[in-house]
């Protein structure tokens, strides 16, 4: 990957009048700014359909795109839908945040207008859009159908006939919710339309997108309804393990994530199908991948189902190198990736509790890994995220969705970290202590450096994204509609940008 630097801002994020950001004019003009600021790169947070706690990263399908970004403006330019219908609805009292209740409330009912004015000009376009995603799409529409239809039961819950999925009565489902399930599979023509122009958009700017993906599937999925194959489910469709880690300093009990963990003996036998169409599925997104927890390819823990902590949790092996071998020959083929080329576009998420096995596994694949500033000021010179430690081949981070901000860790990091910071970046009151920090990291050997747009433009703590294991108050953040991407704000990232080499 190519020395440059980008910015972190999920779409969510973005402005806009209709209570979430969208794939819509601020994601537009976001591109601009990031051409005005000299950077490479736009990282973005998983977008596909969020379910449990409105995270990312538990999603009713991994190869779904998220129907709260699909664009109104874009729709009443493209259909048949009527401004009227989404202008007059009330999407929240707090420009600054997301309220989900009223998106969820609202959102599928605009959507709804939207598909019954458009559905019979672009009939073939939906069908030849069906066609190709066939893999997915049908299982995905399916399951949206019968979930609204039962009172959005978790699938395990569903009658047996359906949770199994017996061919009668998948056939009379079929059936009764045949409108149900076309108006799913309408929210996502939409949203990869508009998803597609965005990124050629970007493309034809320079700008590369990098995407995101959480490693596991939620339970409750569509993923886990239709392939359950690839799981370690019993006879009940229920996990027979869980996904989390084990106890450390900061977690006496560990972190019981709760999703299902894959059969990974299996998968290999079937040439790792499955994981390879979800690799292949992002690229029509991104330009890079980035994979979170990715220490779970060497090997992950796995906790018995029903505990209620991860103390009797145990390492399993994942399936290393190979997996890996298997999947660069299939983006070979598919042209998605350079046979000349030696690395895979891909990010590897390797924080938290690393060992020797997965930093061998990232040196035989050649994957970069993620270096956090935030926690380079803990103990000494020989801390692996101090800059001076850095290879090229990583991405080098402030802070992520899931840290405080900088402004927050400024005023919030103990006294020996702040000391042992601001003498090693050299921090001074002249330019402020943002400042600096950002130049260190842009000044590292690191090929990429991303900081997140609440660090450039200083924000505390109410704007950050994410605080792990809270509930109902993460992913809300965004930016306001009156704020506007300032040419002062896009000059001061380029000259940093160029002075670095960037």
């Amino acid at each position: 990957m190519k020395r440059g630097s980008g910015i972190l801002l999920h779409i969510s994020s973005l402005p806009s009048p209709y209570g979430i950001g969208t794939i819509g004019r601020s994601a537009y003009e976001f591109i601009d700014f990031l051409v005005n600021a000299g950077q490479k790169y736009w990282q973005v947070l998983p977008v596909s359909p969020t379910g449990y706690g409105d995270s990312p990263y538990q999603s009713y399908s991994t190869f779904a795109g998220n129907p709260y970004f699909v664009d109104f403006e874009k729709l009443s330019e493209s259909g048949n839908l009527k401004p009227e219908v989404y202008q007059s609805i009330n999407w929240g009292d707090n420009a600054e945040y997301v309220d989900y209740g009223k998106l969820f409330e609202n959102r599928f009912k605009v959507l709804k207008e939207a598909y019954y004015a458009d559905r019979d000009e672009i009939k073939t376009e939906l069908d030849e859009f069906r066609c190709k995603e066939a893999y997915w799409i049908e299982n995905y529409a399916m399951f949206m159908a019968i979930k609204y239809d039962l009172n959005f039961k978790p699938y395990w819950e569903w009658p047996n006939d359906l949770k199994f999925r017996k061919p009668d009565a998948m056939a009379e489902a079929y059936e009764r919710l045949q409108e149900e399930i076309e108006f799913w599979v309408y929210i996502q023509y939409r949203f990869f339309e508009q998803w597609t122009e965005l990124k050629n958009y970007a493309n034809e700017k320079g700008i590369m997108i990098i995407g995101d993906i959480p490693i596991y599937v939620a339970e409750d999925s569509a993923d886990a309804w239709a392939h359950n194959e690839i799981l370690q489910l019993d006879s009940e469709r229920r996990p027979a393990f869980v996904a989390g880690c084990p106890p450390d300093y900061f977690s006496p009990k560990g972190q019981l994530w709760g999703n299902p963990l894959y059969d990974w003996n299996y998968l290999k036998s079937t040439g790792y199908e499955w994981w390879v169409r979800r690799i292949k599925s992002m690229y029509k997104l991104c330009d890079i991948v980035r994979i979170d927890h990715f220490r779970a390819f060497a090997n992950y823990f796995a906790i018995p189902f029903g505990d209620e902590d991860a103390t009797n949790g145990e390492w399993q092996n994942g399936p290393g190198t190979d997996f890996f071998d298997v999947l660069k020959r299939e983006l070979i083929k598919d042209e998605i990736v350079d046979s000349n080329e030696d690395e895979l576009p891909i990010i590897a998420e390797d924080l938290g509790l690393i060992d020797d096995s997965v930093r061998e596994l990232l040196k035989a694949i050649g994957l970069p890994g993620m270096k956090v500033l935030q926690f380079a000021f803990s103990t000494d010179a020989d801390n692996e995220y101090l800059p001076h430690n850095y290879t090229k081949n990583c991405i080098a981070y402030i802070g992520t969705h899931d840290n405080s901000t900088l402004e927050a860790w400024l005023h919030s990091a103990s006294e020996k970290e702040l000391e042992f910071a601001r003498e090693y970046m050299r921090l001074n009151n002249n330019e402020g202590e943002r400042m600096g920090v950002i130049k260190t990291l842009m000044a590292s050997p690191a090929n990429i450096s991303i900081v997140t747009m609440q660090d450039i433009l200083a924000l505390g703590d109410a704007a950050r994204m994410n605080v792990p294991s809270q509930f109902g108050t993460n992913w809300r953040w965004r930016l306001t509609l009156n704020w506007v991407f300032f040419d002062d704000t896009s000059k001061w990232i380029k000259k940093i940008t160029e002075t670095y080499g960037r």
